[in-house]
């Protein structure tokens, strides 16, 4: 039997096959490509989008150290200034009393023990 792999009907057939290879490969390369643009402009949308968002934040942070109460703050702050019908009070330093009174309340109050659904209660019900 004497076959003929180069006939004209094979060669055409092959030539087909590899087109058609040619043509999957492409699209597949392309579809691949547009994937990651795809994925690039979303990326690029989303930083856009946070930094349109920063600089409204920005803008309002600017007009709210522009208005008059902001400005107010500050002279009452740093410059000790006050508006006219209000007197200014000065207390004076904590004591160490002071500062210690809580300090003792938690200490008296850690040296019970409560269980668990004790401390609830008494939380809930504190008179209980």
């Amino acid at each position: 039997m004497k076959h003929d792999f180069f006939s004209v009907e094979n060669v055409v057939l092959i030539l087909a096959i590899i087109l058609c290879l040619v043509w999957t490969y492409q699209s597949i390369v392309a579809m691949s490509r547009n994937w990651s643009l795809t994925e690039k402009l979303a990326m690029e949308k989303k930083e856009l989008e946070l930094l349109t968002v920063q600089v409204e934040a920005d803008e309002l942070e600017n007009d709210y150290y522009r208005s008059d109460e902001y400005q107010e703050l500050l002279a009452r702050k740093y410059l000790d200034k006050k508006m006219e019908g209000e007197n200014m009070v000065v207390l004076p330093k904590n004591s160490e009393e002071a500062k210690n009174k809580h300090k003792k309340v938690k200490a008296e109050a850690s040296e019970e023990d409560y269980s668990n659904f004790e401390e609830w209660m008494r939380y809930l019900f504190p008179n209980f």
